[in-house]
């Protein structure tokens, strides 16, 4: 064995009955015999030998004066085979729930750590219902659908890519987690806007130094933020939403990505908090990186991303950047990374994708960021 091979769950229990039939077998007594001294009705005795009726503590305490060795074990006897019981009849609905194990990200959620990782294999699989419906925080799979295809109608989706609901449903669940981790304060808008201008300040800085100022500073004005893996097949850079009324998050998935792709993303997340706080349902699920949206919360948050890092009176000079020196020297004027700069460039199509991406810095955040 393995440490990725499940442990070993025999599919079979007994109940405290056969334990009284070997010792009434002892004495030579008949089950009437055993129910004269205990007190009972033989059709009583005998349905709890079989296991059909639970044992009672007059039960457990009848037995023990009669057969030993004392009620305390009987009890203990009985809640095992009860506890048993159920998992069996547990494990027997997984084996039948295994096929929606296809509709999720099995491998991701394990190389996350939200389950463990294992063979996938006819053997696994119904441990791994088991794992999911945990991490899920549902008791079927019929109650992760009605979670999520009603939350699905919330989904502001910036592509019409985004439309695998268990990738989905998996990376924004991940972020869930770890948001409850956090003692986030009270949603404050005039705080977070304070804390948007410092933060576009620490964008020169390394993932070391501005990530904790970062998460710090959200924290002081009632806004979580979450690094989470990327799941591929969920098509989601970012996500802006409310959890509840009074504390929104900011999810991002940028791992390995570059700075100025992270930071756009971030301050797009931002938008949406700042901009649509009136709508405390919806789930924006946003690459704002890809081709321009026609939806029209996504063409606001992304201005106001754009107007944030580099402020519109400032914009007229950007046409005239043709030079890496000409961009350093505009990122020191305007305060932000020359990085972004260059995004922007790039964006605006005043330069090839190609050029200047030196000056760009890549991101890679380790895990257990968040904690």
């Amino acid at each position: 064995m393995t440490d990725q091979d499940p442990p070993f769950t025999p599919d079979w229990t007994s109940p405290p009955g056969e334990t009284i039939l070997d010792m009434i077998e002892e004495r030579a007594w008949t089950q009437a015999e055993l129910a004269t001294r205990l007190g009972f009705s033989h059709k009583h005795v005998n349905q709890v030998i079989k296991g059909k009726v639970p044992l009672t503590e007059e039960a457990a305490l009848r037995l023990g004066q009669v057969l030993g060795p004392s009620a305390g074990f009987w009890l203990t006897r009985e809640a095992r085979f009860r506890e048993r019981t159920v998992r069996l009849e547990s494990a027997s609905r997984h084996a039948r729930w295994v096929p929606w194990l296809d509709e999720l990200p099995i491998k991701e959620l394990m190389n996350a750590g939200a389950i463990p990782k294992r063979r996938i294999d006819a053997r696994s699989r119904p441990g791994l219902v088991d794992e999911c419906l945990r991490f899920f925080g549902v008791a079927s799979p019929d109650e992760w659908r009605r979670h999520y295809l009603e939350m699905e109608c919330t989904f502001r989706r910036s592509r019409t890519e985004q439309s695998d609901i268990g990738a989905i449903s998996a990376w924004l669940r991940l972020g869930e987690r770890e948001a409850v981790k956090m003692a986030t304060r009270t949603y404050d808008r005039s705080g977070f806007e304070s804390a948007l201008q410092e933060i576009r300040t620490l964008t020169v800085q390394p993932p070391e130094a501005f990530e904790p100022r970062v998460r710090a500073l959200l924290h002081e004005s009632g806004v979580g933020f979450v690094l989470v893996p990327a799941i591929p097949r969920a098509r989601v850079s970012g996500v802006a939403r409310w959890l509840n009324p009074r504390h929104p998050l900011i999810q991002l998935s940028l791992f390995g990505k570059t700075n100025d792709r992270f930071w756009f993303t971030f301050f797009h997340e931002a938008a949406h908090i700042l901009l649509h706080a009136s709508d405390k349902k919806s789930v924006w699920l946003d690459d704002p990186i890809s081709k321009p949206s026609a939806n029209r919360a996504e063409e606001e948050a992304n201005a106001w991303a754009a107007d944030c890092l580099i402020p519109p009176r400032y914009s007229s000079e950007l046409a005239d950047l043709h030079s890496k020196a000409s961009v350093k020297a505009f990122a020191r004027k305007v305060k932000v990374h020359p990085g972004i700069v260059v995004g922007r460039l790039q964006h605006d199509r005043s330069i090839s994708f190609r050029q200047m991406n030196d000056l760009k810095v890549s991101f890679r955040f380790t895990a257990g960021t968040n904690t």
